[in-house]
């Protein structure tokens, strides 16, 4: 599952691929954090990084499946 985060008064947004089963958890975890601005949201990904925001800067959050894999250049398909 992949899970775009877009933060206030940043041009890029955090992009964060969580297992499948993880998912439901990160989006109940993101609403906990809404409910209390004080807190700070962490999210781990596949590989073990950790990555924090401050409940109160979380501008939008998307979540979807995982891409497989990123496609470059044109094609006729």
């Amino acid at each position: 599952m992949n899970i775009r985060i877009g933060v206030t008064q940043t041009p890029k947004e955090l992009e964060v691929e969580v297992d499948d089963d993880e998912g439901a958890k990160v989006v109940d975890e993101l609403v906990q954090a809404l409910k209390d601005d004080t807190a700070m949201v962490w999210l781990t990904d596949k590989k073990g990084r950790r990555v924090g925001v401050p409940a109160a800067k979380l501008a939008w959050v998307e979540v979807g499946p995982a891409t497989e894999g990123r496609r470059v250049g044109f094609s006729a398909v």
